[in-house]
């Protein structure tokens, strides 16, 4: 696999980050944003989607910053730990992303923005063309998508990343840095429903740094993954729940692997509170959740088998939360 040629760019303060993005959007260059490179590099060797210049985050102070409440997207998965104030939610996660090696070079940022993951997508170049291309990497002929045929709106491919969930239960935002200035916003809403845009970064944009609640720490967590290889793969559906313990009106449960996005699933369980908040139907909660979630068939486990498991998963993170109920 031969890396397609392009200019990386190291700037050494936001200021210039953003300054050398407005240049590059001013001169119609396209462009990537790379943290750890796990996801973006492996792609380019692909072939996926290379962009003639690349711009590093590694050089700049603050995506370094790293403490309980606040988590820059340079920070390696590796040093989310509990001996550097990190929540055990958080290490827990990260704990099960890919590998020891991966993981120490692998970002909190590059994980929360990870490319969406489809089988007709993530394959080698000679592959896709021999079968022709698909919606997400059409080369200019308006392919349909190949999961649902016949139609070339709406891309399915599916977020796989860990990170996302656990933090969104934890009541995370993120702060987005651009050419238009700084903004921040629940990671909730920074996914978009399609599996081309992905989240709501405008061009020039970047995801600086996760912010926490101050008392994120008088909250408990639990995340249940489903992959195919427990030392490697990326989740075929994941469940992470949170709450603050004897408050049950403070859980929050959080999916990914199963769509487009990682989801909050904040409406379903206030349906499925008690009139008396000690109270909840676990089953009751985990088969709803199940039935939210519509999984397509494009990564490595059929998605009627990921459905019927995101039930197990619901149950097993609420009974690691509240025990054998």
């Amino acid at each position: 696999m031969l890396m397609p040629p392009f200019t990386l760019h190291h700037p050494q303060s936001i200021e210039e980050a953003v300054s050398l993005a407005a240049e590059l959007i001013g001169k119609d260059e396209a462009f990537d944003w790379v943290a750890g490179g796990t996801d973006v590099l492996p792609n380019y060797k692909w072939h996926i989607n290379p962009k003639p210049h690349v711009i590093s985050l590694a050089a700049i102070a603050d995506a370094h910053a790293l403490s309980t409440c606040e988590i820059g997207c340079m920070v390696p998965l590796a040093s989310l730990t509990s001996a550097n104030g990190v929540h055990p939610l958080l290490v827990e996660a990260a704990s099960k992303v890919a590998s020891t090696l991966i993981r120490k070079s692998a970002t909190v940022g590059g994980n929360l923005c990870l490319d969406t993951r489809c089988f007709w997508y993530n394959q080698g170049e000679d592959w896709r063309r021999s079968i022709d291309w698909c919606h997400k990497a059409d080369c200019g002929t308006g392919a349909d998508c190949r999961v649902i045929p016949n139609q070339n709106t709406l891309c399915v491919a599916t977020y796989q990343g860990d990170m996302a969930p656990n933090f969104m239960v934890l009541g995370a935002s993120v702060v987005l840095i651009g050419p238009e200035g700084e903004r921040t916003l629940p990671l909730q809403e920074f996914y978009q429903l399609d599996g081309m845009k992905k989240n709501v970064l405008e061009p020039g944009e970047f995801l600086l740094k996760v912010v926490l609640p101050d008392d994120v720490m008088q909250r408990e967590g639990c995340y249940q993954k489903l992959r195919v290889r427990d030392s490697w793969d990326f989740p075929e559906a994941g469940i992470a729940a949170s709450w603050v313990p004897g408050q049950m009106e403070s859980l929050t449960i959080a999916s990914t692997a199963l769509e487009s996005i990682p989801r909050l699933h904040a409406d379903v369980v206030g349906e499925h509170m008690a009139p008396r908040s000690s109270e909840l139907d676990v089953i009751a909660l985990s088969k709803a959740i199940q039935k939210s979630v519509k999984p397509v068939n494009n990564t490595a486990l059929p998605p009627r088998y990921r459905r019927s498991m995101v039930k197990t998963l619901t149950k097993r993170a609420l009974q690691g939360l509240f025990g054998e109920r």
